[in-house]
């Protein structure tokens, strides 16, 4: 590929297709003369750095009580969907990742609990038309290891188990890796109940197509056999709350010649896409990543992590891959475009070695669309953590830093960011701290 068609910046590669990946944002502006905002400025609370104009509000932590007086908020803070309530208000469902030794629980709560057994779930925090929290309250309960996930297009959550864990295992009582349907409304019209149709396999993130309604998901798996990339094809496509109960077909993608994504290395190539059914989509005997997917195989990734619908395609992130532990090549993350019109897969976005924090290259995990054009992108990898904003030209800003490079009085120990989403209105960025679990809404002049 000619240097014409491609970008380096700050150890990122980008296809000259990359105007597709912004093509689905709304009121989507002319890019800036200058990317970005400008330098981070130093937090005196040592919390979060934002640029100059910016400012940001704690919504919730970890350990204090909810205004449902349910129990205390839970630890590790993980996907976030945000969505309309009328008359400017706002519910935000809030992932909890917490596994079997998790000190603090998602609160059980009677109808609204899987598994007695496990500690993750969803939280649902209310913010009222000026953006301060009304409520705070518990979504779902009993699931375990609750990571990403996605919104509907009937407005409802999908969370989702990132673990294959079975009962007995840990205190657990019942079987877990499923996706389950959280409603921000009334969380009692959704329950507790496992989409079991749509695969027990380590998941990630899902996104649904909302002109056909096939649900697109991602498994997280970072020893080999590394993870597949599904579809699930919905016997009441696009039917609302509840519909995905009525069961499906899960398939896994193939590409031919490419046993794992992490081979491909050049942004913009393309390839068809053959989708494979699943064996055995409930995984009793053998994981589904290790199951006969007949001649040809399968395609597996290392780490597939975010998955988000824009215009007429699904994006879905390969946080890293590492040659050390098992993949056939290294990469610092990859952005792949699936577009099922073509029934191709594109590389748009390829994460390249980094020597300089102030640059991405260190697992791109958690993604969102800005309002305004362009992408937002939470880092998970070592020492501080940043969103990074990306424009559609491919230039690479940062947006927000944890502060415990600072030196700060006082300053947490900082986890990685994740959640990041934006408000309907496209006003406030609301993003988490994994840990200490902490929600932040930021607002600021965004373009």
């Amino acid at each position: 590929m000619s240097a014409t068609r491609r970008q380096i910046l700050g150890g990122v590669v980008f296809s000259g297709a990359l105007g597709a990946l912004f093509g689905g944002t709304t009121a989507a502006a002319p890019a800036p003369e200058a990317a970005g905002y400008g330098p981070l400025l130093p937090d005196p609370a040592g919390l979060l750095d934002l640029p100059e104009g910016f400012r940001y509000r704690v919504l919730s932590r970890a350990g204090d009580p909810m205004a449902s007086g349910e129990g205390p908020v839970p630890a590790n803070c993980d996907g976030m969907g945000a969505f309309a309530a009328g008359a400017g208000r706002i519910r935000l469902v809030r992932n909890h990742e917490n596994r079997a030794a998790a000190a603090l629980r998602v609160p059980a709560v009677p109808g609204l609990t899987y598994d007695p057994g496990a500690r993750g779930g969803c939280t649902v925090l209310s913010l009222d038309e000026r953006g301060e929290v009304a409520g705070e309250r518990v979504g779902i309960a009993g699931t375990a290891v609750n990571c990403a996930g996605g919104s509907t297009p009937w407005h409802t959550w999908l969370t989702c188990e990132e673990t294959e864990d079975r009962a007995g295992k840990d205190g657990y009582e019942k079987d877990h890796g499923y996706v389950f349907e959280v409603d921000p409304a009334d969380p009692h019209r959704t329950g507790a109940v496992p989409l079991t149709a749509l695969g027990r396999f380590a998941h990630e993130a899902v996104a649904v197509d909302p002109y056909r309604g096939v649900v697109y998901e991602t498994e997280d798996a970072f020893v080999r056999p590394f993870g597949l990339f599904y579809r699930f094809l919905p016997d009441v496509p696009l039917g609302g709350r509840g519909s995905l109960r009525a069961g499906g077909r899960l398939e896994a993608m193939r590409v031919p010649g490419v046993p794992d994504l992490a081979l491909v290395t050049e942004p913009g190539a393309s390839f068809p896409v053959r989708w494979v059914p699943v064996p055995d989509p409930s995984a009793n005997g053998t994981p589904i990543r290790l199951q006969d997917f007949g001649p040809g195989g399968i395609t597996h990734a290392q780490k597939l992590e975010g998955c988000y619908w824009s215009g007429t395609g699904v994006y879905f992130v390969s946080s890293y891959a590492r040659s050390r532990e098992g993949a056939s090549a290294d990469h610092f993350g990859q952005v792949w475009h699936y577009d099922p019109r073509q029934a191709r897969v594109r590389l748009e976005v390829l994460f390249g070695p980094a020597t300089d924090t102030e640059l991405p290259g260190d697992s791109p995990d958690n993604i969102c669309l800005a309002p305004g054009g362009g992408l937002m992108v939470c880092e998970d990898g070592g020492g501080a953590q940043y969103v990074f904003g990306v424009t559609r030209q491919g230039e690479v800003y940062p947006v927000a830093r944890n502060a415990d490079d600072i030196g700060a009085p006082g300053s947490p120990e900082w986890g990685e960011f994740a959640g990041v989403t934006f408000a309907p209105d496209g006003r406030t960025m609301f993003v988490n701290a994994y840990a200490p679990g902490t929600t932040f809404a930021v607002t600021g002049p965004w373009r």
